[in-house]
């Protein structure tokens, strides 16, 4: 069985209209990326005391906090950013969430990432120390433009950063807007490293973000696989159907609930069940 979850901040900026939306789909975990058009590193601690008796009436849990960490270009200042990864995990320590999502920083346009590979590896190396520390496992997402968006270059910061603190949230979208093949050509690279599943996907011909199973990001193809594996993990919501943004993407109540019904038609074809 999975575990359901997603992108609350896509449905809407006002929490509650997200929390509603989940109930109604039948989805009681978030990856927690923001609300109130914050992003949830920046949320005030009122705020964040108003989120979590919000989600304790309701019934509502984390799966993970959906940083932006790593979401900077690798030639800006580290120090900065360190201090918001030490805001990330006070929030997942007091949130009880297991993991943080996380980035490799973005490569400077037209530029060749092996250029920059020590910078990068030095830093993640420091954000997995830390993790380490606190007891908190990263996930990092495969997104467009940074040091890890080829599964080659995934693999590479998995063997270099090597610790059970430092997983895959492994995202077909965003391999397909690469031009990689997300399960004939990631997942067999990746397949030891996968702890986490973003369900969103997409078109080689114009990059275009639609529902699962309806696009190239084979999306069925890596569900299948590993129920396989008898995952028991999260499946992450993360349509992008409205709009993209390079911090956050948007859907909207509607397109949301198109997505969910999605990704539930796919789970039922595959004989797979959620909670």
């Amino acid at each position: 069985m999975v575990t359901l979850t997603a992108f609350a901040d896509e449905i809407s900026a006002d929490f509650n209209v997200q929390l509603d939306t989940l109930q109604e789909e039948g989805i009681r975990h978030i990856e927690f990326r923001g609300a109130w058009d914050t992003g949830v590193l920046k949320l005030s601690d009122e705020e964040l005391d108003r989120v979590q008796v919000m989600m304790e009436e309701r019934g509502f849990k984390l799966s993970s906090i959906g940083s932006p960490i790593g979401k900077i270009k690798i030639t800006d200042d580290f120090e900065p950013h360190l201090k918001d990864f030490e805001r990330a995990l006070a929030l997942a320590k007091r949130f009880n969430v297991p993991y943080i999502r996380i980035f490799s920083f973005f490569i400077p346009e037209g530029k060749d990432p092996a250029d920059y590979r020590d910078e990068v590896m030095r830093r993640m190396t420091e954000l997995v120390r830390r993790a380490e520390e606190a007891g908190i496992t990263l996930l990092h997402e495969n997104e467009k433009e940074i040091y890890g968006d080829t599964a080659e270059r995934c693999l590479d910061l998995f063997q270099t950063c090597a610790s059970p603190r430092f997983r895959c949230a492994f995202d077909p979208a965003n391999f397909v807007q690469c031009g990689v093949q997300p399960f004939t050509e990631a997942y067999p690279l990746l397949k030891p490293y996968i702890e986490y599943l973003h369900i969103k996907d997409a078109l080689f011909k114009d990059n275009s973000v639609v529902p699962a199973g309806e696009g190239d990001g084979q999306v069925k193809e890596v569900l299948q696989a590993m129920k396989e594996r008898d995952y028991d993990g999260f499946l992450s919501l993360e349509p992008h159907l409205a709009q993209a943004g390079t911090y956050s993407g948007f859907s909207g109540p509607d397109l949301f609930q198109v997505a969910s019904k999605a990704l539930k038609k796919l789970l039922v074809e595959l004989d797979e069940t959620w909670d």
